[in-house]
């Protein structure tokens, strides 16, 4: 394995990975994304399929003025149509007026796709794929064939699914690209595919490589990526996140940390692995989806530990209970706060903070029984750090709250067609009691900017304090509209990001006092 090629890595999250559900990007955010995969040194970076929409036709424009630096951009398109020649086909002279130096072209490998959905005979398919190949060829560009429905084909006409791949081969293509394209098969299929591509590719004399792409319908695209490569494919094809149609495609992000990290393959340099997390959390942030708590290697949660038992073995050894250092892929390891904590998790939470607790001080013995207490009442501090830092911090010798609100008062009105919200606050600084009001588009909006009013002279910073998530959960949907709620704020300055907690069956008292959580922390660790 040692004296093998690197790995190349193919990225079409721009194309495969657009048709997920729920994701859309502009143009300006492929670019920014081809951008960033350029930078970490993706070999190939799939632009979309140019002519089928706007933004795909102004990515490839903006590429063509200002190229990237180290990937090679891809344009995405189909074999001619059954019965048609390269040159009339509107298809691949979209492709050629991207200006993309790559073509990958998809062609059915599969007898029942090229009866059922090209309606078409074996041999014309064939035709399609090998006219098309060459004319891209003939133009100069590299091209690479995604062989669709490939593994199907496989188990249904393996000779046919085959021919199909040495067919673009022999016409010129630098890559056959074995596609899982249901998702539906299994890691032995995966190799048994690859192995006779691969040998087949050989007993006809081709310089052609073999590369692979998954979806993960079966929850199995890593794997079956992981198996392919194994099996002797030189390319991996996937995307960031997995994101793409139906369950999505082999998440990259898992696909190549496995490769370099556990099975010591040269796919992308440490340094760009290193760099995993941030350019998972900027795709997600990207496309507007909230990147899962679980996500393998770089999820906040991947390497969080929350039993008392782990923390335990954690805070004598870090590897106790991970499987890798989280720096190696740029994550970091999280100690939970909850009603499983024992000591060891405040003692390394608190840690965590720069505050260091006497693990047989009655006072923390105190404050692990009171945490259990909150959490029954509904407080949950596992993704609430800046409170259960607060927690503490109020509990430290000499310790001052720099404020206390003394009263509050908040009112919706209709007024015609519009809604109008009102709160007032009494806030007591120093012995100074201040007491302001202020309008917003709802209460707490109404509230949080009542208390910057009446804070904001005294404590400058907040005036850079900006609100940017609330969330609010029923905790005991069965009581009604009495039942507990529990709310989350998450709030910024700069880069700096921080979430904070209230819980009341009063949900105007659980906002206060997630939201007077948030201003404090800032005030104590960021005054300036």
């Amino acid at each position: 394995m040692s004296a093998r090629k690197p790995i190349v890595i193919y990225d079409t999250t721009l194309r495969d990975g657009a048709q997920g559900p729920a994701v859309s990007f502009s143009a300006a955010d492929k670019e920014r994304i081809a951008r960033l995969l350029d930078g970490l040194g993706f070999d190939y970076v799939e632009g979309g399929f140019p002519g089928s929409n706007p933004k795909d036709e102004e990515l490839f424009a903006r590429l063509g003025e200002q190229p990237l630096r180290r990937s090679r951009l891809a344009a995405f398109g189909a074999t001619r149509r059954a019965g048609g020649r390269c040159e009339d086909d509107a298809n691949l002279k979209a492709l050629a007026e991207s200006g993309a130096p790559v073509w990958t072209l998809v062609g059915k490998s599969d007898t029942w796709q090229v009866a059922t959905v090209l309606q078409t005979t074996n041999n014309e398919n064939l035709a399609m794929v090998e006219e098309s190949v060459a004319y891209g060829v003939t133009l100069g560009r590299e091209v690479i064939f995604d062989a669709e429905h490939f593994f199907d084909g496989y188990a249904r006409d393996a000779e046919y699914a085959i021919e199909v791949c040495l067919s673009a081969a022999r016409a010129g293509a630098s890559w056959v690209v074995l596609c899982d394209t249901n998702g539906g098969s299994q890691p032995d299929a995966v190799r048994d595919g690859v192995e006779a591509m691969r040998a087949a590719l050989a007993n006809a004399g081709s310089t052609a490589r073999v590369g692979i792409h998954t979806h993960n319908d079966c929850e199995l695209a890593v794997a079956n990526s992981l198996a392919g490569v194994m099996a002797g494919a030189d390319m991996v094809q996937g995307t960031i996140n997995g994101y793409g149609e139906r369950c999505g495609n082999a998440n990259l992000v898992s696909v190549v940390s496995n490769l370099v990290l556990k099975l010591g393959v040269d796919a992308l340099p440490a340094e760009s692995v290193e760099k995993f997390s941030e350019l998972s959390r900027t795709v997600a942030e990207i496309a507007n989806l909230a990147l899962p708590l679980q996500q393998p290697f770089v999820g906040h949660g991947a390497f969080a530990h929350k039993g008392g038992q782990h923390v335990a073995a954690v805070l004598r050894h870090k590897d106790a209970y991970q499987h890798i250092d989280p720096a190696l892929v740029g994550n970091e390891a999280r100690v939970l706060v909850s009603e499983l904590s024992g000591r060891g998790n405040v003692l390394a939470k608190a840690r965590e903070f720069g505050l260091e607790l006497d693990r047989d001080d009655p006072q923390t013995r105190w404050l692990v029984n009171h945490l259990k207490e909150l959490e029954h009442q509904g407080y949950s501090y596992e993704a609430a750090d800046a409170s259960f830092e607060m927690l503490v911090r109020r509990l430290q010798p000499g310790y001052a709250a720099p404020w206390t609100v003394a009263d509050f008062t908040t009112q919706v009105r209709k007024n015609g067609g519009s809604v109008h919200a009102e709160a007032t606050v009494k806030v007591e600084v120093d012995g100074t009691l201040y007491h302001t009001a202020a309008s917003g588009n709802g209460p707490v909006n109404a509230l949080d900017a009542a208390l910057r009013k009446a804070l904001s002279p005294r404590f400058p910073t907040l005036d850079d304090v900006s609100l940017h998530d609330y969330k609010v959960r029923i905790l005991n949907g069965d009581a009604g509209t009495a039942a507990t709620t529990r709310v989350l704020v998450e709030s910024g300055k700069g880069t700096k990001r921080w979430t904070t907690v209230g819980c009341s069956s009063n949900i105007i008292e659980a906002s206060l006092l997630a939201l007077v959580d948030s201003l404090e922390y800032i005030v104590s660790v960021d005054p300036d």
